[in-house]
């Protein structure tokens, strides 16, 4: 067993597991209002289901983000343009690789991610990951991602100036700037609303942060 930092051990209660998503998303029959979401009922479930999220509950998560994307990967590849050069873009922390459930070096593959990436790149697949950390770790960072497992297409940080810009902007621009290359973006997996807000890829898919408890 991994270690875990002691603060992920006890996520707060607003952190809904992927679990808790769906079952409070079920519209509820109308001869049963007392199962309603608004209902004591859900709530505690919700509560229950929510207040010890830990390295199993994150991955159960992960997976169930994945086995939506796999699919749409799946036709999406399948459906090809002549001519078309289609690329992932990913984010590294507790998207690409696991940050905050351990502390060894190399970090590992967040597994779940890892087999998508892997599948679309033994389709000709591109993937290109897009972080905001600082340039200043670029090379071990990089070599990270090889020992993960992933074959990188390329890797984007920030440099000096990048510091002080807004994150989601400055993941927006990369992404234009791999389009520029003459990619088509096909998905962009990440677990922030920054790394997959302002648009320039075809679907996203969000990992969970519980409410930013994780980086």
């Amino acid at each position: 067993m991994r270690s875990r930092r002691s603060w992920l051990r006890r996520v707060s209660v607003t952190a809904v597991s992927a679990t808790a998503l769906v079952a409070l998303a079920a519209p509820a029959d109308a001869t049963t209002s007392s199962t309603s979401p608004d209902s004591p009922t859900a709530a505690t479930a919700a509560v229950a289901l929510a207040e010890d999220v830990d390295y199993d509950t994150w991955q159960r998560d992960c997976q169930a983000v994945m086995d939506q994307a796999l699919p749409y990967l799946k036709q999406r590849i399948a459906d090809t343009r002549p001519g078309e050069r289609q690329a992932i873009v990913l984010d590294i922390d507790n998207t690409a690789l696991e940050t905050d459930f351990g502390f060894s070096f190399p970090q590992p593959a967040n597994e779940p991610v890892l087999e998508v990436a892997r599948y679309a790149e033994e389709r000709g697949v591109d993937l290109f990951f897009v972080t905001a950390r600082p340039g200043i770790i670029h090379a071990p960072t990089e070599w990270n991602l090889d020992q993960a497992g992933y074959e990188s297409s390329g890797l984007y940080v920030r440099g000096f100036l990048d510091l002080f810009r807004n994150v989601a902007e400055y993941k927006t621009a990369q992404r234009v700037a791999i389009e520029r290359k003459g990619y088509t973006i096909i998905a962009n997996i990440g677990n922030s609303p920054t790394d997959l807000s302002g648009g320039h890829a075809e679907k996203t898919f969000k990992l969970p942060d519980y409410d930013g408890q994780l980086s």
